[in-house]
């Protein structure tokens, strides 16, 4: 089961833009949509699906928030025939940020916002891949040259590390060089990383961009236990910004966004209307999720 879960917030094209992935990507479907009413965005609704195999959660709550290139997905393909496949559903609509082509790391890439904002980068790769889809940060801004730190902070954070106790060089994929400015020399072109059996990507980027991490897109850390919620919570929030937190989201230190979340979430939201009203109430109220006050909101108690 996949313990980190991308989270995309979008106006209203929520079930609409699941719905086109899964005619983009091989391997792709919408597995649930549950509607919740009376949050502070309106009736909301929330979607399951998956792109390559890999486990998406989306959410249609209103133009609070837009998408950015500050976190992409990679998606590898085994041939360049199947990255053109996909450029050519993906793209019409968007903004390409890198032209297909042939590229030194590559036989085949591209970089694309789509139509909803959503960025992706198509690349052919050799052999197998038991990842396809590869989130990847992007650090710009007052951030930017901080990827190594935040890389060691996730890394020490979560379980199934396995660079935890190895050299940091160990996983720094490229470095900028000499005459790539505004990339200062030695900070990290490409960095992979991973988090409980997950691969992650990231990189710093120096150039004038009028974008960071935001909440469009943040990181559902799955918990099966209240002892688990709490040290996510404590570790992730450390030195983050304490108003960014509330319903089990939080703003991490470098602004990444992540929600701590229990595993049974999506039971007790699976329930009846009745039952789902009752527990998206509880929630609102809170900040850190309480699985035993959850649970009590269920039952009715």
């Amino acid at each position: 089961m996949q313990k980190i879960i991308p989270h995309l917030w979008f106006d209203t094209q929520a079930k609409e833009a699941a719905e086109f992935y899964s005619t983009v990507f091989p391997d792709s479907k919408v597995e649930s949509v549950t509607e919740i009413k009376d949050t502070p965005s309106g009736d909301s609704q929330i979607v399951s699906f998956t792109v390559a195999g890999y486990s998406f959660m989306a959410i249609s709550a209103g133009p609070l928030f837009k998408f950015n290139p500050s976190v992409s997905f990679h998606v590898k393909c085994k041939t360049a025939d199947e990255v053109d496949a996909i450029w050519a559903k993906l793209s019409p609509g968007g903004k390409v940020m890198m032209e297909l082509g042939k590229y030194p790391f590559s036989e085949r890439y591209g970089w694309v916002q789509d139509k909803y904002g959503v960025s992706w980068q198509i690349i052919a790769g050799n052999g197998e891949f038991k990842q396809r889809v590869t989130p990847v940060l992007m650090f710009t801004g007052a951030v930017c040259g901080k990827t190594e730190e935040a890389v060691a902070h996730y890394v020490d954070i979560f379980k199934n590390s396995p660079f935890a106790k190895g050299p940091a060089d160990a996983k720094v994929a490229a470095r900028y060089a000499k005459g790539e400015e505004p990339d200062t020399e030695g900070t990290v072109k490409y960095e992979w990383f991973m988090l409980e059996g997950q691969e992650f990507g990231a990189m710093d980027s120096a150039r004038n961009h009028d974008f960071t991490f935001g909440e469009a897109i943040s990181f559902m850390v799955s918990c099966d236990t209240q002892e688990e919620i709490d040290y996510y919570w404590d570790k992730l929030t450390a030195g983050g910004d304490p108003k960014a937190q509330q319903c089990g989201w939080l703003k991490d230190k470098y602004g990444l966004s992540w929600q701590v979340v229990p595993a049974m979430m999506g039971r007790l939201m699976g329930g009846d209307e009745a039952t789902r009203a009752r527990v998206t109430q509880a929630f609102l109220k809170m900040k850190k999720f309480d699985i035993a006050e959850l649970e009590r909101a269920a039952q009715g108690n």
